[in-house]
């Protein structure tokens, strides 16, 4: 099995492991680890071959970019707060809690390598959390910090990580130079983010094509983490900065079919280059144990350990911070999520598996310094950061269905409804308003407006059928049954027309590009 045959190998699983993991209730990033590792000890498996330099570029810009168009700028700015507390300081805390053990218990590693160490162990993974969310209906305030923290906290340690390798690498270590690198990087990337934002915005409004469009946002994230890096600035927080500015700025309500291809496309490479990034931590089994063999009941240790400072350390941190978070909170009334009970605290605590970017960084240490020798301590620190990794994976990660269940988190869905309710009457609202305008510049038959008036209540009713009154809610209960039911023969009745046109491709003569554009608009009109 080449390399190739293991990526796509990897894909595959990427994809197989989605509906498998429903069936097993079993999140898939922990599947796809298990199916890694199980390939790792075939005999006939390769061991993984990609540069280290490689790393970093390929899974996290994609990644980030998926991630950061869930969420928006204005639930960042609203949550600044307790993302800065649960997020952004548990990663320095951590980093330091695992830089000053690892460095007791591994002899003679340099405390920039330790640092290294604690900063790409500090981010918890939000992908598999975030699943599992989604699928047990965790509150959205929960979700929404677990995606908060895995954005930026992942910046952090990224920036923290790459300051401690600059170190090693090159020998030299000042804390005021470390810290003018930070700032430095943190401005270069936010100018260049919204720069390429802003650029980018204008050319999906000039390329108009949906499939152009996709074309352009797929360049988006690696554009911006080259030239943020290039220019000495932090890629992973220039990608963050340019799909923040580009969901703020989404220009056109109306091109449906942008919007529905793009979401779907960025589902799919979310999907995939998620799924190959965890089948990596399992396969990388193969070269962490082969480097070790004689040493792996020791290294074992020394990661359950450091696992140990990881899971404690998080759960230490959470506490106060939580109690804190709420007390000003309470004070100031801001529209903050945070969690509001001890049980939201646990389930946030034990979320905090480790994943992507840790192995992603794991991976991407230089195998060497400027001076030729070899990055001191770069296989114990690899084996210990991948025990980290699979111990919160599988033991978290297999055991947060359960405590979630156990501890009765539940989404408010109360809440959800009345918020539902509140959009469909706006969404009613703006429509029969947009009709008046309308008929105040334009003859429009009495028999037509009241049709059309029909229509601006239906908007609302077919999100929300507690907007009308029950009279009218039994009318529109029927008569959406009865729209059902036309709307499934022409269902039919367009899949017998796409049939037909389909078939007229193996005819002899045809043109397949004529029979294509056919095809693509009966599509359009189905969706429609």
């Amino acid at each position: 099995m080449d390399q190739v045959a293991l990526l796509l190998a990897l894909l595959l699983g990427a994809v197989v492991t989605v509906p498998l993991g429903e069936r097993l209730d079993l999140p898939a990033p922990v599947l796809m680890t298990l199916a890694g590792a199980g390939v790792a000890f075939l005999p006939f498996a390769p061991p993984v071959e990609i540069p280290p330099e490689f790393i970093l570029p390929l899974i996290l810009p994609p990644l980030l970019y998926a991630a950061a168009q869930r969420t928006s700028w204005r639930q960042f700015a609203a949550n600044v707060r307790p993302i800065l507390l649960l997020a952004v300081a548990l990663v320095f805390v951590t980093t330091v809690a695992v830089a000053a053990v690892a460095q007791s218990l591994l002899p003679g590693l340099p405390i920039a390598a330790a640092v290294a160490l604690g900063a790409l162990l500090a981010p918890p993974d939000p992908v598999a959390a975030t699943a599992v969310a989604g699928r047990l209906g965790l509150p959205r305030r929960l979700v929404s910090i677990l995606e908060g923290e895995g954005l930026f906290n992942d910046v952090t340690a990224i920036v923290l990580y790459h300051v401690a390798i600059a170190a090693v690498v090159s020998g030299t270590f000042s804390w005021p130079a470390a810290v003018g690198q930070l700032v430095l990087s943190a401005v270069v990337a936010v100018v260049v983010g919204l720069a390429l934002g802003w650029v980018t915005n204008k050319l999906m409004g000039l390329l108009g094509d949906a499939t152009l469009q996709v074309g352009l946002s797929l360049m988006v994230p690696f554009v911006a983490y080259v030239l943020a890096e290039e220019l000495h600035g932090s890629g992973v927080l220039a990608v963050l900065t340019t799909a923040l500015y580009l969901a703020e700025h989404a220009a056109d309500a109306d091109d449906v079919m942008g919007r529905l291809a793009g979401n779907t496309f960025w589902r799919i490479i979310d999907t995939l280059v998620t799924g190959v990034a965890f089948g990596l931590i399992g396969l990388e089994l193969h070269n962490v144990f082969g480097t070790e063999d004689g040493r792996v009941p020791q290294l074992l240790l020394w990661g359950a350990a450091i696992t140990g400072v990881v899971v404690a350390v998080r759960l230490l941190w959470l506490l106060p911070a939580t109690w804190l978070a709420k007390k000003l909170h309470s004070r100031r009334d801001l529209d903050e999520d945070i969690p509001v009970s001890w049980r939201e605290t646990v389930v946030m605590w034990w979320s905090g598996m480790r994943g992507v970017a840790s192995v992603a960084l794991a991976l991407a240490i230089p195998l060497t310094t400027e001076s030729g020798a070899p990055f001191p301590g770069r296989h114990e620190i690899v084996f210990v950061a991948f025990v980290v990794i699979l111990a919160t994976l599988l033991l978290q990660g297999l055991t947060l269905p359960w405590l979630v269940r156990r501890l009765g988190v539940r989404a408010d869905g109360e809440a959800e409804r009345q918020l539902e309710h509140d959009l469909a009457v706006r969404a009613a609202k703006a429509a029969r308003h947009r009709l008046r305008e309308i008929e105040a510049v334009e003859d429009i038959p009495d028999e037509v407006g009241e049709r059309l008036l029909r229509g601006a209540y239906e908007v609302g009713a077919r999100i929300s059928p507690d907007i009308v009154d029950e009279d009218r809610r039994d009318w529109y209960a029927k008569r959406t049954e009865r729209v059902r039911t036309m709307r499934r023969i022409q269902r039919e009745m367009m899949s017998a027309a796409r049939h037909e046109v389909l078939s007229a491709r193996s005819e002899p003569g045809a043109n397949p590009e004529v029979v294509d554009r056919v095809l693509r608009q009966l599509d359009v009109h189905s969706l429609r």
